[in-house]
């Protein structure tokens, strides 16, 4: 029962800090709207029906039914036809129909003199800033997050203390996972090496981190050492031969090496057969945007492959493949990962708490480079067509042609719709994916 509550309370925890993150999000747009005179009708949490709202002024405020996103509603996002009207009563076919629509929904939002107070009427510049103002918020929120992680709690890191001790040789190659009857003990077994005893020193070397440690063991094959460990406040000088085996290659931070297929690299050298217990070292502020910067690269290179992506997503949800751990989730496999990680027995709070933090670090680097991405309904398609408008205005002017005036962004409705078709479709494959085959962390 209460592993259930604790599951509960992670996916509670998650979704309020998604939620969070979105009311941030939209007050990104709200404030720089309202700073530039522009009239903002709503501020909402969610879609769908409203579950309570209040009027501040001439805006209401509200959270609606389904958490999925927020709005703020600017009135005249889209000019008028080039006859000055919103639209005609006939159509000539659906799409133009969906045009004409929208720019008749955006003229309805116009009241008799609010017409300079319309978004489209703002300058290039200031519409990128209302519209770009909202991924940078989520940018912001994943900095400070970031920050949080890496100065306050720290990355893991392996410490010099052993956590694990081998009772076999096992090869990284293998299948085996326990020893079989009889085995020959591992090095560091044989040695007396136990868990929780910290490495001093090798050979006479001074160990200060646990990739000394392993350098030196790898490279000593057949040849007897003299470690001094610390136990119970107590220094020992054990006798530790490393035996070749085929083990996991690693970093110069211990990190193990993948081959192209995911993988562990391996390679042939001396093994103990001991494993470290791991640790969160603080780093400085210098290392919080380089790793913002890795986490950007690593959303922008599953975006870029998103197509193959979702097909990898098709074939484990109905299929047999399994899914890939660095691959798109949706809201519910976000959830479910921070349910398991709070229901997790034996695991430290501090442990718990830096997972969720960096999942929801992590989903704000994500939003910022979705919304980012240059298509209507997403914000980065209104900076593209604000672009497009500044740059057909400068080659005007250059040329001394006519203002060839705002763009109609209203134009690229049914394209927007084709996009919301799409997005829909990939987010109902994902949850679906995370039901019947989720994501397995660890």
């Amino acid at each position: 029962m209460d592993s259930v509550l604790l599951f509960i309370l992670g996916v509670v925890i998650i979704l309020i800090g998604l939620a969070l993150s979105i009311a941030l999000h939209e007050i990104g747009h709200l404030v720089p709207a309202k700073l530039f005179g522009v009239k903002v009708t709503q501020y909402m949490i969610g879609f769908g029906k409203t579950l309570f709202s209040f009027r501040r002024g001439e805006t209401e405020y509200g959270v609606k039914a389904i958490p999925l996103g927020g709005y703020i509603s600017m009135i005249g996002m889209f000019p008028p036809g080039k006859d000055g009207t919103a639209g005609r009563n006939s159509t000539t076919g659906f799409m133009q129909a969906m045009v004409q629509d929208a720019r008749t929904a955006s003229a309805e939002t116009v009241a008799v003199g609010e017409e300079q107070r319309t978004f489209y009427r703002l300058p290039v510049w200031k519409r990128i800033i209302i519209m770009f103002g909202g991924p940078f918020m989520n940018l912001v929120i994943g900095v400070v997050l970031f920050g949080v992680l890496l100065m306050g709690f720290g990355t893991p890191q392996n410490s010099t203390t052993v956590g694990s001790v081998s009772q076999c040789v096992l090869p990284a190659t293998g299948t085996a996972q326990t020893c079989a009857a009889g085995a020959e003990k591992a090095p560091a077994a044989a040695a007396g090496v136990e868990p929780g005893d910290t490495i001093v020193s090798i050979d006479g070397t001074p160990i200060t981190t646990w990739a000394q440690s392993t350098a030196i063991i790898r490279e000593s094959a057949g040849r007897t050492l003299s470690v001094i460990v610390k136990r119970d406040g107590k220094e020992l000088t054990l006798a530790l031969t490393p035996t070749r085996n085929v083990v996991a290659k690693t970093d110069a931070e211990g990190v193990v090496v993948k081959n192209a297929d995911g993988t562990p690299a391996t390679l042939t050298a001396g093994f103990a057969g001991i494993g470290a217990v791991p640790e969160l070292v603080p780093q400085p502020v210098t290392a919080v945007l380089p790793a913002v910067g890795a986490q950007t690269g690593a959303v922008v290179n599953v975006f870029l492959h998103l197509p193959q992506r979702m097909v990898d997503v098709w074939n484990a949800a109905f299929g047999s493949a399994p899914r890939d751990p660095n691959g798109p989730v949706s809201v519910v496999g976000i959830g479910r990962a921070a349910g398991e990680i709070t229901a997790l027995d034996g695991v430290p709070v501090v442990d718990k708490v830096y997972t969720m933090l960096g999942m929801l670090a992590s989903l704000n680097i994500a939003l910022f480079v979705f919304n980012l991405i240059p298509l209507l309904p997403l914000d980065g398609g209104h900076i593209a067509g604000s672009l497009w408008e500044g740059l057909r205005r400068t080659f005007a002017k250059l040329f001394k042609r006519r203002d060839p005036g705002p763009v109609d962004m209203a134009k690229l409705m049914p394209l927007t719709f084709a996009v919301v078709i799409v997005l829909g479709g990939m987010s109902v494959l994902l949850m679906y994916a995370d039901i019947v085959k989720p994501i397995t962390f660890g």
